[in-house]
């Protein structure tokens, strides 16, 4: 009970670094409802029950709460790749183990998967870096393709910015599939991805005939 009012007191006692929880939670909340143009500081700040003052005490401006909400959503993404790792050991199930856990993620949660590439470390700053330890998606693929290689599927020649082409035809399927024209249902989905995973392989990694 407040002492003043003698009626119960509505304001949210968050404790030291919880409020900046809050704030980020609030923004994740905004991603997965609208992708990267809804993460809003001020609507955060509403989310959360603050003044928009008080949200600036732990983001500076927009851009550093999208920042952390992104390397949220390429944690979230990281995450179920190592699940579907988890279920598989055959290097070849590996690599389309991951393909697969990525373009489900982008259909099943196309807010966090346009946030998730927002921004990045590359492009968007230090803000946007994977906290240590942290694997981002990129990094899952070229340990997948490091044990592709170690396992003699995968030649040494192909394997310098075999991530870039793998990246560049799963991400390109899966902006096709939310966005259009590809249909992302049932048997047009599976063909899409068979005929994307097999270019991937065949072009990649060694075939039976071609074993010494």
């Amino acid at each position: 009970m407040s002492p003043a009012s003698g009626h119960p007191d509505r304001r949210k006692p968050y404790h030291h670094g919880a409020l900046r929880q809050a704030l980020l939670d609030a923004g994740i909340a905004l991603a997965r409802e609208g992708g990267p143009d809804r993460v809003i500081l001020r609507e955060a700040a509403r989310a959360a029950g603050v003044s928009h003052s008080a949200a600036y005490r732990h983001f500076a401006d927009r851009e550093a709460l999208l920042a952390e909400v992104s390397r949220h959503a390429r944690g979230e993404l990281a995450a179920e790749m190592r699940r579907r790792l988890n279920r598989v050991t055959h290097p070849p199930e590996r690599l389309a183990a991951v393909g697969t856990a990525y373009i489900d993620f982008a259909l099943t949660n196309p807010g966090l998967f346009r946030t998730a590439f927002a921004q990045h470390p590359a492009t968007g700053g230090n803000d946007g870096a994977p906290a240590r330890g942290e694997a981002e998606p990129f990094d899952i693929l070229g340990q997948v393709l490091d044990q592709a290689q170690s396992a003699g599927l995968l030649d040494q020649d192909r394997r310098p910015g075999a991530e870039i082409a793998v990246w560049s035809a799963v991400h390109g399927l899966a902006s096709l599939l939310l966005d259009g024209p590809l249909p992302a249902t049932g048997a047009d989905l599976d063909f899409a991805l068979r005929q994307v995973f097999g270019l991937i392989e065949r072009g990649l990694l060694r075939r039976p005939a071609e074993e010494p």
